[in-house]
């Protein structure tokens, strides 16, 4: 019979990573059984490969439905690494003995209806020992609130929850004890005999116990003579009953008829960020950085910790001594005393920098933790570990355009002028169609429509993204284009389409712009929904406006908007009759965003076929006024009518016959948000005020509340400055251009200024 140890540890922990290293050594087995997804025996070996640098992750998935899937993740300090890293260096053979997620995903086996289920970080051991009762499967966490044995040991210890404890007794500790683990299977026997099952997970449990003992068992009768069994500590008490007399039979019978799926799995790049507890992974540990430093840095962990944070203060330009860092590592020795241990732990340096590099800040204080507590560390695995066909297009393409995922976000501003600076902005719009929003658009500075900012900030789960999106093509952009070509199947509105095709544009993939464009095309035809249409024609003006800046073909854009103005502007007064307030206010916001969107074009056709149908509306009686007043001040601004028409549409829409409250809207919806042009252009003030100074007095009486109303909505500075228009001699004159309309002789003072401050060469003041 060979030997076989249990060594039963908590994930992501370098205190039992240390120790298993050190009973390893001593054991040296020939067979290492580790709780891992047996569907990734194959990649061990990679584990040893020069090009890995943890964070990293298994992914085991199924092709057939990418996003059904569970995470693996393994730090420099997690045992199960450090075992693997032992047995490939030793020879040892070396296997995972959890359930096969060939069966944790298979339907029919609790997994979530497709479409539903969510990528989650799955640990070897998922239910580590700080929580007793977590499980690796792809299911979400019961909401049911569950017993935890381990905090009531650390309950009974003083300790506020079982992952201090667990730290300051196991990861902590100073050297290596190997009779550690001894003491972790008694404690975890006596636990599990005063735990309460968990229905929810019991029979999940029950098949994952009963697949590892099996392991163990065939492991044995092989020609192996030492064994070594790493698994979560919880496990420990179950799997020592795997030569109990009868316990085969039981685990057979367990295992019998289990479903089954067809699954791959890759290495995926991790990061520590996603490592943590915060970040919504249940095996998570509180600080993934200040475990890394007590890997790798035992010895003078405390010197280490507050030599990196003073660094990292002054990188910042704060204040940050080599003699506040003495006196900080004496303070954390000093507090690690009084509280009976060897060694300061974090909270002891934590309080210490407050103390003496932070002076009680809060704000530098936060920054240290989130760089050296949780961490900004982003593992990489080798170029030649296998992948799907989109993870190695995205590979080539961050190469080819020198763009690398990492951990630490940054701003991204290309010239969409530079061949490359536009491949990039091609391959993030790309990316985003995918479901991996690497970039997000942010509003670049200074001048010209070539400029393009962006916000990368990458998450290393985006890896599922790229799997799943491998079922719909070779390459990223082929994965986008046919990912935009589902989505316009399933679109019932003109508008949504319209919205595609920005989409596509700025990705530059011309051949499914063209397929997305021909059905707006054909919607647009049979749609009877005007407001949906005018909804579509913004975004399409705006393309076919700049969309030359991407060096892309907007003519087919052009040629949509040419056919969606007539038909916006045959159906727009049928579309405005009997609509209520909101309704009205909605009919508003289109009209003005089309009347932009014809003005942005420059096309005389359309902006004639547009101003014949304000026209048209502005003449309608049973519109709703705010409505009526904004096509009339659109027809006024667009030079469609004089000051003369508009002041009389205004004199008959304000009348005593006309009623307060229609009155009310037509004013609203002719003024509003017009303050720089009351003050600035075109004589609209002197229109307003050569109305309000004819009424009679009943009159002007009963509209100033509603007038008022309408101001009320100007910023204060804007009323204040109509208020000193209207104050000076004369008044604004109706039509004039601005308050005092243009006087070419001041104008032509202060050229001479203008021309020193330009320079001899340019023309602008002649043009002036």
């Amino acid at each position: 019979m060979p030997d076989i140890r249990l060594f039963g540890i908590r994930h992501h922990g370098p205190g039992s990573a240390r120790s298993l290293r050190a009973a390893l050594t001593d054991f040296a087995p020939d067979c290492l059984l580790i709780e891992g997804p047996p569907d990734a025996d194959a990649l061990i070996p990679l584990a040893a490969h020069e090009g890995m640098a943890p964070p990293v992750a298994l992914l085991v998935y199924r092709p057939d439905r990418p996003r059904d899937c569970a995470f693996f993740p393994f730090a420099a300090f997690s045992p199960e690494w450090v075992a693997m890293r032992h047995g490939l260096a030793a020879g040892a053979t070396i296997r995972f003995i959890d359930l096969p997620h060939a069966i944790q995903l298979a339907d029919g086996f609790g997994a979530a209806p497709e479409g539903e289920a969510a990528p989650i970080e799955a640990e070897p051991v998922a239910e580590a020992a700080e929580e007793p009762g977590k499980d690796s499967s792809p299911l979400p966490a019961p909401a049911a609130i569950r017993r935890d044995p381990l905090g009531e040991l650390a309950a009974a210890a003083g300790y506020p929850d079982g992952e201090r404890w667990w730290d300051a007794l196991v990861e902590s500790r100073a050297g290596a004890d190997g009779d550690v683990f001894a003491a972790i299977a008694e404690a975890m026997a006596a636990l599990r005999e005063g735990a309460d099952p968990d229905p929810e997970d019991g029979i999940r449990e029950e098949a994952r116990e009963a697949h590892m003992r099996a392991a163990i068992r065939k492991a044995a009768k092989e020609e192996f003579s030492r064994i070594a069994v790493i698994c979560g500590a919880w496990h420990v008490p179950a799997l020592a009953r795997h030569d109990a007399k009868g316990q085969a039979s039981a685990d057979n019978a367990v295992l019998k008829g289990l479903p089954k799926t067809k699954v791959a799995a890759a290495w995926a790049p991790w990061s520590y960020e996603r490592l943590a507890t915060a970040s919504g992974y249940r095996a998570g540990v509180l600080s993934p950085e200040w475990y890394d430093t007590l890997w790798h840095h035992e010895g003078r962990v405390a010197a280490r910790w507050l030599a990196r944070a003073a660094a990292l203060l002054r990188e910042e330009d704060l204040d940050a001594s080599p003699a506040s860092v003495i006196e900080a590592a004496r303070l954390a020795e000093a507090l690690a005393a009084f509280r009976g241990r060897s060694r300061p732990s974090l909270d002891d340096l934590d309080e210490a920098t407050q103390a003496t590099l932070c002076f009680a800040d809060p704000a530098p204080m936060g920054l240290i933790r989130r760089k050296l507590v949780i961490g900004e560390r982003l593992g990489a695995t080798p170029p030649d570990s296998p992948g799907t066909p989109v993870e190695a297009d995205f590979e080539a393409q961050c190469k080819r355009l020198r763009l690398k995922p990492g951990a630490a976000a940054g701003d991204l501003v290309l010239d969409l002028r530079k061949e490359t600076d536009l491949a990039r902005s091609h391959f993030l719009n790309r990316l985003a169609l995918v479901g991996v929003p690497w970039g997000t658009r942010r509003e670049a500075r200074g001048r010209g429509t070539f400029k393009e900012a962006w916000f990368l900030a990458w998450q290393p789960d985006w890896v599922v993204e790229l799997v799943a999106a491998s079922a719909e093509g070779g390459t990223v952009a082929e994965a986008a284009a046919s990912r935009v070509q589902a989505r316009a199947r399933g679109a019932q509105r003109v508008a949504e389409l319209s919205g595609l095709v920005g989409t596509l544009l700025d990705a530059d993939l011309p051949e499914a712009t063209a397929q997305v464009v021909r059905a707006l095309d054909d919607r647009a035809a049979v749609s009877a929904d005007v407001f949906d249409l005018m909804d579509a024609l913004p975004a399409l003006a705006e393309l076919a406006r700049y969309g030359s800046v991407r060096s892309s073909d907007t003519e087919p854009v052009l040629a949509l908007v040419r056919g969606l103005v007539p038909r916006a502007a045959a159906g727009l007064v049928a579309a405005c009759q009997s609509l209520d307030d909101d309704a009205a206010q909605g009919a508003k916001k289109r009209i003005v965003a089309v009347s932009g969107a014809v003005a942005l074009l420059e096309d005389p056709d359309l902006k004639a076929t547009w101003q014949d149908a304000l026209r048209a509306l502005a003449d309608q009686e049973h519109v709703h006024g705010r409505v009526v007043g904004r096509a009339v001040r659109l027809l006024f601004d667009g030079r469609a009518i004089d000051a003369e028409e508009a002041g009389t549409r205004l004199r008959l829409a304000l009348s005593r016959a006309a009623g307060a409250g229609p009155a009310a809207a037509w004013i609203e919806g002719f003024l509003e948000e017009s303050g720089p042009v009351l003050i600035h252009g075109q004589g609209l003030l002197g229109i307003v005020d050569e109305w309000l100074a004819g009424l009679d007095e009943d009159l002007f009486t009963e509209l100033l509340p509603l007038v008022r109303r309408t101001f009320a909505t100007l910023a204060p500075a804007e009323r204040r400055a109509i208020g000193e228009t209207l104050a000076r001699p004369g008044g604004p004159a109706p039509g004039a251009e601005g308050p005092e309309g243009f006087d070419a002789g001041r104008a032509a003072s202060v050229l001479p200024i203008l021309r020193l401050l330009l320079g001899p060469a340019t023309t602008t003041g002649d043009a002036a």
